[in-house]
């Protein structure tokens, strides 16, 4: 359902799709900005703490991090849709069409 409505509202119209690929890669930076070092330096901290650090939140900004991390993922996956999309749509109006492959030879004939 989600991948229909994606392709119906936002893949049908080039505006839309740059709209959206500009979107999921500002989402992708700021989700992704600094995530390694906030994770490795939460990591550290539960490693160092222990259950001290799990009992001020520790764990709780750990799962955080993870799934801002996923989210970043998911708004890169949605950019690289758009730039497929986008890239092929451009492609096709310049009359570049991709190559297909060639029907392999039938040898039968030859024997």
């Amino acid at each position: 359902m989600l991948k229909t409505w994606f392709h119906r509202l936002v893949l049908t119209r080039r505006w839309a799709t740059f709209v959206a690929m500009g979107l999921s890669f500002f989402a992708f930076g700021a989700g992704s900005l600094n995530l390694f070092y906030l994770l490795k330096a939460n990591t550290g901290l539960l490693a160092e703490h222990g259950w001290e650090a799990v009992a001020d939140g520790g764990l709780q900004q750990l799962l955080e991090l993870l799934l801002t991390g996923y989210l970043s993922l998911a708004a890169y996956l949605v950019f690289k849709v758009c730039e497929y999309s986008l890239v092929h749509a451009l492609a096709d109006a310049a009359g570049h069409k991709p190559k297909t492959a060639e029907p392999a030879a039938d040898d039968s004939h030859n024997r």
